[in-house]
């Protein structure tokens, strides 16, 4: 929380001196002595250069916000999807269960290790845990019902398996759609025409104090909006490093289903789920899991 608080006031203090330094420059080529027809004409630039800069802003944030809310809703379907094959395979049978948990068990690794740092860098998802969620779906596949629960049980968890792949799918198009590149050009440029624009104003103190406002105003705009990205890229599975308490990456990163992933990950490396045991009184995973145990499909 303070190093976030003292990252947010670096950034906010760099974009103060970036829009200070715009002005007094501009001042010194253009000279002391301006017209009021060019206080005019600069008035008239801000006003539509400003404008525009807080349409960017606002757009931008909000489609963040959506992509954000999206992978959301995507991580958290990819988790309860795998918990879901995971107490299938338990509820199919003792002996056909292994190979399928095990496989579960070690996708579930590999994208919590390797996958999730992957797709921060380079917006791929790893083939290795492409690799381990095709030896789970050919597991699947490989078992013979010899009833009808045992049926139900096979069908449930192809379409469980196929959805981890769906949400697998939707979680990179997100991440790799990021527009912000373009975004930061767009927004530190238009910062820097506005300041610019201030030139024919005199820097008395309260002008300066006025155009320092601004400028750290927009700070806190870009700021917050860096933090969303952090938690974009929590959420698409990532742990980024840049503004590590500023941008909130470990609620998103659990907001988002990480953390469902990671207790599956422990629970299963534990064994106190699945395996017909009472539930521990300390794990939350436990005592959900026992509770699917009691209502899941073919139970």
């Amino acid at each position: 929380m303070v190093l976030g608080i003292f990252i947010g006031a670096l950034f906010v203090g760099g974009t103060i001196a970036l829009t200070l330094a715009c002005y007094f420059l501009m001042r010194w080529m253009s000279g002391n002595e301006h017209e009021t027809h060019e206080r005019d004409l600069a008035s008239s630039v801000v006003f539509r250069v400003s404008a525009l800069h807080g349409l960017i802003l606002a757009l931008v944030f909000a489609q963040e916000m959506f992509s954000y809310q999206q992978l959301r809703l995507q991580t958290a379907t990819e988790a309860n999807a795998i918990a879901d094959v995971y107490f299938d395979a338990g509820r199919y049978g003792d002996t056909q269960k292994v190979k399928i948990q095990k496989e579960l068990s070690d996708y579930i690794r590999v994208v919590i290790v390797k996958e999730w740092p992957e797709l921060g860098r380079n917006n791929r998802l790893s083939p290795e845990a492409w690799t381990q969620w095709d030896e789970a779906y050919r597991a699947i596949l490989d078992l013979v019902p010899t009833n009808p629960r045992q049926q139900s049980l096979r069908n449930h968890m192809l379409d469980r398996i196929y959805l981890v792949s769906e949400s697998r799918t939707k979680r990179e198009s997100t991440v790799a759609d990021a527009l912000s590149g373009i975004f930061w050009f767009a927004a530190i440029s238009g910062m820097i025409f506005i300041a610019l624009a201030y030139y024919s104003y005199p820097p008395t103190r309260r002008n300066v104090i006025l155009i320092s406002l601004f400028g750290a105003y927009t700070g806190v705009i870009l700021f917050s909006h860096l933090c969303l990205l952090q938690s974009l890229h929590a959420a698409g599975g990532t742990q980024p490093r840049s503004v590590p308490a500023a941008a909130g990456t470990d609620r998103g990163l659990a907001a988002a289903g990480g953390l469902s992933l990671r207790r599956i990950a422990h629970d299963f490396s534990a064994g106190c789920c699945g395996s017909g045991r009472e539930p521990c009184c300390c794990c939350e995973a436990c005592n959900h899991n026992s509770r699917m145990h009691r209502t899941g499909p073919g139970s």
